[in-house]
Order: structure tokens, then sequence, then C-alpha cells
């Protein structure tokens, strides 16, 4: 039989299913499944809680202890890791020395094994202080059988998630066999599901045990979320994957209430828009175009906040994403609507059904519900990683946090206290733009963001021209020191009155003394905040 994801028949080789151990952990639909391959004739092998399941729908169950002549013991920790069970899932059909060695022992073969593993997921997220309860769901018997099926698979079919169970019976109900093609996918399903469950018990000991260490090698669980239509491009395919012990708000765990499908560029988009918006207590709104903020303001309320972050470019923020750090209010909904913005996605902790009522007309506008706060308190730092051809780069998330006692004042004119809190605006900001990059705030609202550049001088000249005359005024940041001079003097020639920068050229007397012709306060951070 064919389903997603296996390849085109070739030559099949079948083995006959008499003989089938299941040990699940998941119940649902196992008893059904059971009674199948029973009408098929399978002798059905089992432990614990699954034999006993079996057993009260009327199937006759063989008791894994009945084979090993062993009981379980350890409060279940060994009942399966025993030579009777292992030597029957592993001994090669092809072999007469295997197949006299088992005869010889007393063994018989096990030709299927159903087999899941122990919520460890469900256990972490629901009693995650409870160290006890985590250990004893690491699976170690079921892991094992596991591997030893999936090692065997041409002579033994493993079946590892009640998702398979159709699949296999609709196999099955040709001859009471499952093909190599069929036990092949099944294999592969299985050592994949097998090392995501040992990545997630690695990666929560790491977390706990070893927060600040690179270890020598860095396995990360992941479980796909969805298939994307594509990639960044149309001629490339995407899947997207979720770390299921990231905590926070994130884009994976977010409820779609609206819209087509998220694309790959909406998920980064998305994401990078929510990264931003985790940085600001007050009520605020990111506007975000191809991974940098086009737009970004916060204000006593958020539909203030979204007014003046959509007007800060709305020519960029065609075909933009949206990210409110509060529930988006109905207003926000008719500034959308009355003024015909293309807006591709808006993610926010919640939606008022007024504004719901108004954006669910709209059938393409994807409309993502975290259901929980946006801001610094719940944010989740972790480590990020980026892909690079044959290796991937890992390095800790950034926690800077800046307040006017690490400021160090260079110039002449020290920032009044306006200027200061503009200041500490601009650098939240700043440091989400992708480098070189260049931002001009007032008050609470980026008034020009210049991203990307390679060099810092002409994003600060971009800067001043999506701000225009709005620049004056206004206070300015970079995300690392000025190698010269011009870009202090091309953001006088904008009308900035204060500048934030790291520091550390060689040459900053240059740009300090630049700032003190032009009349400029100057404070450096003395960190970088670069973002490629």
């Amino acid at each position: 039989m064919a389903y997603p994801g296996m390849p085109a028949s070739g030559g099949i080789s079948l083995v006959r299913i008499e003989r089938a151990l299941l040990s699940v952990s998941d119940k649902e639909g196992v008893v059904e499944f059971a009674r199948e391959l029973d009408s098929m004739g399978v002798e059905l092998v089992s432990t614990g809680g699954t034999a006993k399941l079996l057993a009260e729908a009327g199937l006759d169950v063989i008791e894994v202890s009945e084979i090993t002549g062993f009981p379980e013991m350890l409060d279940g920790r060994v009942k399966t890791l025993h030579p009777r069970i292992h030597a029957g899932i592993l001994a090669r059909r092809d072999s007469p020395e295997h197949m006299e060695a088992i005869e010889a022992m007393g063994i018989g073969p096990i030709d299927m094994v159903v087999i899941d593993l122990y919520p460890f997921k469900r256990t972490v997220a629901e009693a995650p202080d409870d160290m006890e309860a985590i250990i004893e769901n690491i699976d170690i018997g079921g892991p094992s059988m596991l591997r030893a099926a999936a090692k065997n698979h041409r002579s033994v079919a493993v079946v590892s998630s009640p998702q398979q169970y159709p699949m296999v019976l609709e196999e099955m109900r040709g001859g009471g066999t499952v093909s190599e093609e069929t036990r092949s996918w099944l294999m592969a399903d299985a050592f994949i599901r097998s090392a995501n469950y040992d990545a997630m018990v690695a990666d929560v000991m790491r977390r706990r045990h070893q927060p600040d260490v690179f270890p020598a090698s860095l396995p990360f669980p992941n479980e796909k979320v969805m298939g994307l239509r594509y990639g960044e491009n149309p001629d490339q395919k995407a899947a997207f994957y979720a770390d299921p012990f990231t905590e926070g708000p994130t884009v994976a765990k977010a409820e779609q209430l609206h819209g087509k499908q998220l694309s790959f560029n909406n998920i980064l988009d998305l994401d990078k828009a929510l990264d931003i918006a985790m940085d600001f207590e007050r009520p605020t709104a990111v506007i975000m175009k191809h991974t940098n903020p086009c737009g970004l303001a916060s204000a006593d309320d958020v539909h203030r906040a979204f007014v003046d972050a959509y007007a800060v470019d709305p020519k960029s923020a065609f075909g933009c994403v949206i990210c409110l750090n509060r529930v988006c209010p109905a207003s926000v909904a008719e500034e959308i609507r009355d003024n015909k913005y293309f807006v591709e996605a808006i993610i926010a902790p919640d939606f008022e059904q007024g504004a719901l009522d108004i954006l669910l007309q709209r059938k393409n506008v994807r409309l993502l519900r975290t259901g929980c706060p946006i801001g610094p308190s719940v944010r989740s730092r972790e480590l990020k990683m980026k892909k690079v051809q044959g290796g991937i780069l890992v390095q800790t998330d950034e926690e800077l946090r800046i307040s006017p006692e690490d400021l160090k004042v260079v110039t002449k004119r020290a920032p009044s206290e306006e200027e200061m809190r503009a200041l500490l605006f601009a650098w939240k900001l700043v440091k989400h733009v992708w480098s070189n990059s260049v931002v001009y705030v007032k008050g609470e609202r980026a008034v020009g963001i210049g991203a990307g550049q390679m060099s810092r001088v002409d994003s600060a000249m971009i800067a001043s021209v999506k701000g225009g005359d709005d620049t004056e005024g206004s206070v300015m940041a970079s995300d690392a020191f000025f190698p010269f001079r011009d870009g202090v003097d091309e953001a006088a020639k904008a009308g900035v009155t204060a500048i934030i920068q790291p520091g550390g050229s060689i040459r900053d007397q240059e740009s300090i003394d630049a700032a003190d012709e032009h009349g400029m306060a100057m404070v450096f951070t003395g960190c970088r905040v670069f973002r490629h």
C-alpha cells in the first residue's frame, strides 16, 4: 500500500505476521487494532496495562512474563528487557544459524512490534518541577524494542504510532502480510521517533543541569507542526517544526483563527515581530516586512501604538505582518478596513469579538492568537541556532538590558531626560534590525529605519529618507560603532539631537568631536547588538 512519504513500489518481499508484541502508553485504537490482528490469526503478546486492556476486551493475550519466565519487577522498569523477547525480535529469518539458535532455546519469533513510548513530553509539561515523575517517564524498554525491530525490519514490522494502525491493517487484509516497502518506511519512522524521544530527554536534562555549557554534540527535539506550500520561493519545499519545550508565546503554539495557510515567509516575519514585541512592556505595535521592522511604536493604548507604527513607513508596510502586545481591539481592525491596508497576518494575545467580526471578512488575512501575554515577563531565553552548509552555529540569546546608569556620556552635552527615554527606546529597536542598522526615534515611536546596508552611513541616509521631515528633533541609535564621523554628520543633517551607540572604534573621538560640533549628546553602551 502507498501513503504520504512512501517511495514508489519496487521489488516487494512479504513478511507474514504470525506473532505481535503490543505495549503502548497511548491506548487509543489499540483494542480495535489488536482485534483485527487476532481475526487474522496473529498471536498477541503484551505487557502490563496493555495486556489487561486487551484481555478485558475479550482477546486472548499472552503476558510477556509467561514468555520470559520472569515477572515484571522494579515497578515495571524491567519487563521486556530479556533475551526471549529481544532474540525473538532480532533473529534474522534469512539466517539458518539465527533460526536454529532461537529454536534451540525455545524462543518464538516476533514478527510485529507495536510500541509507543512513555509520555515524557506530557509529564514535563504537566509536572515540570516533579523530577521523580520526569525520571520515571524516561522509557528504556520501549526504545530498545523499537530500535531492535527497526534494525531487523527485513523480518519484522515495527508500528510506532496509532496513526499507523489503519495503513498496516489495510495492507495486511490482503493476506496477513506486510511488504518490504512498508516495513522500510515504518523502520525509518521508528528511528526518527526514537531519536526525537532521546533528544527530548537530553534537552530537558541539558537545560536543567548544563544550561551554560555547549556540549560535545547538541541534540534538539522537534515536532512537525505543518507542511508548507513551499519555502522562501515556490521552487523550494518546506515544513514547519516546533520545539516542544519552548516556553512563552511562539508562532508554533499560537492558534490560527482565520486565513489561509501560513507561508514560510509569514512564519519568519511573525516570529521576528513577536520577538521585538517581547521587549516592550507598554502597549506596542510592530509592523514587520521581510524580517525587518518598518514600523514600531508604544503608546498609552494599542490603537494609538498601531496608528503611529503604521505611519512610520506605510509604503513598505504593504503586505506586512503585524504584532500587537495587547488584545487587538475593534478600533485597530477598523483602521485596517477603512484605510484598505494590505496585511498578511496579525498576531496578538487575543482579539476582541468586534475586531474578529471585521477581520473575518478579509478571507486572506491570517489571524493568530497566542492565548498568553506578550512582553518581557514571559520571554524565554534559549540557544539561538543558524544552519550553515555542513554545520550549525549556536549562540546564547541576547540578554542586554540597558539603563541610564549603564551609559557613558562622551560629549560635552548630556542627553535630556526626554532624549534619554527616546534613546533607550531606540536601542531596544535597533538591536532587532538587520545590520548594519540605524534608527531614528521620537519619544516612543520610530520615525526612520535604515537596515541591512554594507555601509553604516548608507543606513543612516536611508533612515533619514524614510523619516523625511519627521526626523527633525529625533534621536539616533546605531547597532555598532561608527567607523567614521560621516554617520554622525548624516544624523545632523536629519535633525538628530542625540545618539546612542556602542563605541569602541579607534576613531571614536572623531565621532565625539562631530557630535560636539553639531551640539548633539552622545552616549556609549559599551556593547554591540549586530544581527546578521
